[in-house]
């Protein structure tokens, strides 16, 4: 993998929660290029040492570590595992998220007649409590539970960061997803909180969110079975102004520039729109 310019993170041991999926693991292995050690953390055990064993191939230094973000037992377990391997941690990104199907509407819009004409339309009446908490739970606390557990040891060190990974609907709520978009608004007053709660401790602390990528995670909202676009998909592209969906290697250098304490050092509460100009759009 190509990353656009290279920082010096060389005495810099990276956390990278959620790196088993597709942005976590492009991350991790930038992270590594730029000379950190890394340490994976996942819930399965088969994609964590996959991309543990990428970084390894290229000569970087990576483990790979079972553990949910929302299992605080786990997750100090981890802890113990990561600094026997590597030491303290320096550099926590907070990429595990997601959404869940039983979070998430049919319609947009609604409209009591379709509703009677259609009563197995799923609407905002029909959203299971769990299926929304499991969302909420998923991406807040699937954020502050880790940074519980590994900012304690940044507080004994200088020049630790904290980068937690928020969406475009924190700013602007997206129809049909009213769990997922208040998790990521959660997610931007969260990273606001800490950054002036660790300010005094030298810890800075800002988060990416990153526009419309395809993932296995939005793909069904996207694009239909045989491959055609969803009317979802016209508006979303209409609505940014660079016309296009954006890759996940586009996010890598956002990430490092955050990342790097002679870059950044002076930059924290801050939420950077990697979005091909979505944020910026009013439509017209």
């Amino acid at each position: 993998m190509a990353i656009p310019f290279k920082v010096d993170l060389s005495k810099k041991v990276a956390v990278v929660t959620g790196g088993g999926g597709v942005i976590g693991s492009y991350f991790a292995k930038a992270l590594a290029e730029c000379g950190a050690k890394v340490a994976i953390l996942g819930r399965t055990k088969e994609s964590v040492e996959r991309v543990a064993g990428e970084i390894e191939e290229i000569g970087g230094q990576a483990i790979g570590v079972i553990a949910s973000v929302l299992d605080r037992e786990a997750l100090d377990l981890a802890r113990e595992t990561i600094e026997g391997a590597l030491g303290t941690c320096d550099i926590l990104i907070n990429c595990a998220g997601g959404n869940n199907p039983s979070g998430t509407t049919v319609d947009e819009f609604y409209h009591a007649e379709e509703v009677k004409n259609n009563p197995e339309l799923k609407t905002f009446f029909d959203l299971d409590p769990e299926g929304i908490g499991f969302v909420f739970d998923l991406n807040f606390l699937g954020t502050l539970l880790p940074s519980q557990v590994f900012a304690k040891g940044m507080t004994e060190k200088k020049g630790c960061c904290i980068i937690n990974v928020s969406s475009m609907n924190a700013f602007t709520p997206l129809t049909k997803i009213p769990g997922y978009s208040g998790a990521k608004a959660a997610i931007n007053n969260f990273t606001q909180w800490l950054a002036v709660y660790f300010a005094k401790a030298g810890i800075r602390v800002n988060a990416i969110a990153p526009g419309f990528l395809v993932t296995k995670q939005n793909e069904t909202l996207l694009f239909q079975d045989d491959g055609t676009p969803t009317t979802r998909t016209g508006k979303i592209l209409n609505n940014t102004p660079m016309g296009r969906f954006g890759e996940p290697e586009e996010l890598i250098g956002g990430l490092l520039f955050l990342a790097s304490e002679e870059a950044a050092r002076f930059i924290t509460g801050v939420v950077l729109p990697i979005d091909g100009g979505f944020s910026s759009y009013a439509g017209v």
